[in-house]
């Protein structure tokens, strides 16, 4: 099942880390890791046969969610093959499959021209049966690609962790064993990158850690251990007091890292298990939430967070009703905006005071929803699995400005650059963007 330049601060403030150029969408949740793209002005309106710049049938499956760099838009997804053959030893099924037979697949990262939807270079990494299956909904590429311009990181779980440059040429590789999900769910947690460093999160039901590597070599610069099952939430990094950390939801705790040499800042208790919503962060407050077999939001205040905040005034607000589970939060301009388990019922709250600006909003035709929303120019999206969009006015007052529709599935997250959303189905991936217009 399914996310950096340094920028000047006052001390008691925090962001997300932004990417070196806020125009790009180089990692899952955009520049600022919120969901936001602040430079962006995408379409309103669009149809298979309205505002669609171009429509390119992808050679894979996967649920990551595309990124983009100035011209190129980079994926990965899987490509079975062969003959159908007995599992490997210790092969488990996927949650709601009872598969006997297994194929091999290639695990592939693909660039796409941004300008006309061509594929420049398609790379295979790695080609093996997977050693355990996927939840019904999943797929064996689910984590979300990032890039910084001038690497692509492509992070496949069980199958490698591999460091492309632009033209598809790996340059190195990391093999971190065999993850063991939770009823055999599959994996799903994007890495998240700053500066020199590259972070990635791995919960299972076995020994979990975090660790960190050096972007240009892979050479491991930290790892910690971590008190968790599985969990499918990315680490998110914020800028705070002039220091970055690292952020990571999950079961037992909350955890923040230092993200220099892994230093444990804090830890804080109250989400739920199957933790898979990633945290937000503005002005000093970090927002995480959940829903599994209880609901949970927390605002927690940075300023003066350490050791083990649960119960302290340090966690500002808390919220037990109609939290998310697959969707991530989305925080604009001082408003976290998420939905009820993955359903279309959004709620909105004031992230310093958790007052509820509106609760269980409801938009005609938007149902399941697995994709996290998006937000640009004071318009919210939301994409359904089912192909349809709504598009809605950020702040209070929520009212639907236009209703969408394709012909495709969709689970991966949008990304909004220049006046471009691109958006990845489970056959195509779209360009849209109104006629005519510049990109």
């Amino acid at each position: 099942m399914k996310l950096l330049i340094l920028i000047a601060c006052l001390p008691t403030l925090c962001f997300a880390s932004p990417a070196p150029n806020a125009e790009q969408w180089g990692q899952w949740r955009g520049p600022l890791g919120n969901g936001v793209a602040t430079h962006a002005d995408p379409p309103l309106t669009w149809s298979e046969d309205k505002n669609v710049r171009w429509k390119t049938a992808l050679p894979g499956s996967g649920n990551s969610s595309p990124v983009v760099w100035a011209d190129q838009i980079f994926l990965t997804a899987t490509i079975p093959h062969g003959v159908e053959q007995d599992p490997p030893v210790g092969h488990r099924p996927g949650a709601h499959d009872n598969t006997l037979k297994v194929r091999k697949s290639r695990f592939v990262v693909i660039a796409i021209d941004r300008k006309d939807g061509q594929i420049l270079w398609q790379t295979t990494v790695r080609d093996q049966v997977p050693h355990e299956g996927h939840h019904l909904t999943g797929t064996y590429a689910s984590a979300s690609p990032i890039t910084d311009g001038k690497q692509v990181f492509a992070f496949f779980g069980s199958n490698g962790l591999y460091c492309l440059d632009l033209k598809g040429k790996v340059l190195w590789e990391k093999d971190l064993g065999d993850m063991h999900t939770k009823h055999g769910h599959g994996e799903g947690s994007s890495p998240a990158l700053h500066g020199e460093t590259l972070v990635v999160n791995w919960d299972h039901e076995g020994p979990s850690f975090v660790v960190a590597f050096n972007k240009n070599t892979g050479e491991e610069r930290w790892r910690k251990e971590r008190d968790e099952p599985s969990s499918w939430s990315s680490p998110h990094i914020l800028l705070h007091e002039g220091s970055p950390q690292v952020v990571i939801s999950a079961a037992n705790r909350i955890r923040s890292y230092q993200l220099e040499n892994g230093t444990l800042l804090w830890e804080c208790g109250g989400l739920s298990h199957n933790v898979v919503a990633g945290p937000v962060s503005e002005d000093g407050i970090l927002i995480a939430g959940s829903s599994y077999e209880k609901q949970a939001i927390l605002g927690i205040k940075l300023t003066g967070a350490t050791g083990d905040i649960t119960g302290t005034k340090q966690v500002a607000w808390i919220k037990r009703r109609d939290t998310p589970y697959v969707p991530s939060l989305l925080l604009y301009k001082g408003l976290v905006y998420y939905l009820r388990h993955y359903q279309g019922v959004m709620t909105c709250l004031d992230i310093k005071s958790g007052e509820e600006i509106y609760a269980r909003a409801r938009f005609p035709g938007i149902q399941d929803v697995y994709s996290s929303p998006v937000a640009a120019k004071d318009r919210i999206y939301l994409t359904a699995i089912d192909g349809k969009t709504g598009v809605l006015n950020a702040g209070p007052s929520p009212k639907i400005l236009a209703q969408n529709h394709l012909d495709d599935s969709f689970s991966a997250s949008p990304a909004l650059v220049g006046k471009d959303l691109i958006l990845r189905g489970s056959q195509s991936l779209y360009c849209l963007s109104e006629a005519n217009s510049p990109k």
